[in-house]
């Protein structure tokens, strides 16, 4: 029986960081005259503008759908915000299919295995060594090998950190794997030189982000020249982005945005499986895309930033062996208790003109090192927790309350 889409209304759930501070989470309820609701998470500025490509519409041809929506906004622009919503309604559109088949959306989406491999991950930039050991020490004892940690603004305390990480998961492998994101923060001419230096003491994985995320032939560079490999995608929205990229051999893991949608990850996996390459979802709240990463044949791992569910959603998976175990509940196993979800705070999520969303002024332009937290604002003394975790400011479609979407 056909169940068509009927309404939208936004909420928004609450997160804490890992130094303290809580994270928004924007909540997506797309409903059916046949009384489903399907959940998605992302911000979803763009609802009242894309919803009408889906008012009316079978949620099962959700394929169809997401190509529709992109048709529907294609003359004033399908990126940024317009992209994040319609990745929004994706997410949902796929929790309605598999919902009214009746069984988890990785069934639906052809997985033999529920179980995702992961790696460990966090806003950790502002935490000293003492509570970086005590954070990680909690991600090795729910089996975890491999962790990613974000620096490039001074290589002595990123190697000195990613040390002291590798000395926590010695407990799991005698080989951790280590990941560095580095935002961006590096240009072409840094790059190399700095890599070199922290791979003569530490062994990387990948490095992530190291230049500018559309600039294929600096990735190439660093690629080249480097031992590990080159990380990046999650910024990137629709094929075409990708495509410079692949083309010009300048990635080793491709990776896409937890909040894009899971058309786009799928979209983007077959890209990359074209290029014999693994694609690798950067993490978001209750980690929607590790249904569509079991199903991924080139899935590298999935990265998971929290072991908690935020406040007013309940989900049913569980992180566990070093990586997501997925449950048997109907669509994506999200469960929304509107009467639960909290007001945002004031200074909380992406409201603060400080933090790891913002890009340091001078990225790409030091000679010298950086130490402490990025942003533009002043640094914390050594060992202080840092101020809230900044983000962007959305409104949801039938709400005052402000939208907030955690960092990549």
């Amino acid at each position: 029986m056909d169940s068509p889409v009927t309404s939208v209304p936004g909420e928004a759930a609450s997160t804490r960081t890992p130094n303290g501070s809580s994270a928004e989470v924007p909540v997506l309820l797309v409903e059916t005259d046949g009384g489903l609701t399907g959940v998605g998470l992302g911000a979803h500025g763009d609802a009242s503008r894309v919803f009408p490509a889906l008012d009316g519409q079978d949620p099962r041809a959700v394929t169809t759908l997401y190509d529709r929506m992109l048709a529907h906004t294609f003359k004033s622009g399908h990126a940024g915000t317009a992209f994040g919503t319609i990745g929004a309604f994706d997410m949902a559109l796929w929790d309605l299919k598999a919902k009214m088949a009746g069984e988890p959306l990785w069934r639906t989406l052809g997985a033999a295995d529920r179980f995702v491999p992961g790696y460990a991950s966090g806003l950790d930039i502002a935490l000293d060594e003492e509570e970086l050991v005590a954070l990680y020490s909690g991600w090795a004892a729910r089996g975890f090998t491999g962790a990613k940690l974000k620096g490039g603004l001074d290589t002595e305390r990123d190697i000195a950190r990613l040390r002291a990480v590798a000395g926590v998961l010695g407990a799991n492998t005698r080989s951790p794997a280590l990941m560095l994101d580095v935002n961006e923060s590096w240009g072409r001419h840094q790059a190399v030189r700095l890599l070199a230096r922290i791979e003569d003491r530490v062994e990387l994985a990948w490095i992530e982000e190291p230049v500018r995320r559309w600039d294929a032939r600096g990735h190439r560079a660093v690629g080249r020249a480097a031992r590990t490999a080159v990380a990046s995608g999650e910024n990137l929205t629709g094929l075409e982005q990708f495509r410079p990229l692949l083309a010009a051999d300048a990635l080793q893991v491709v990776q896409t945005a937890g909040v894009w949608g899971i058309t786009h990850f799928l979209r983007v996996a077959t890209l990359a499986h074209g290029h014999d390459l693994p694609v690798s979802p950067v993490g978001y709240h209750a980690n929607p895309l590790a249904h569509a990463a079991a199903a991924t044949p080139n899935h590298l791992v999935t990265e998971v930033q929290d072991t908690g569910t935020p406040a007013g959603l309940t989900v049913d998976q569980a992180i566990e062996d070093g990586g997501i175990v997925l449950g048997d509940a109907p669509g994506l196993g999200i469960t929304v208790d509107e009467s639960a979800l909290a007001a945002p705070e004031e200074n909380a999520g992406w409201a603060r003109p400080d933090g790891p969303h913002v890009r340091p002024r001078d990225a790409g332009l030091r000679l010298v090192p950086e130490p402490g937290p990025p942003g533009p604002a002043p640094r914390t003394p050594a060992g202080t927790a840092s101020p809230a975790v900044p983000g962007l400011v959305h409104r949801p479609a039938r709400s005052e309350h402000t939208e907030r979407e955690s960092t990549p």
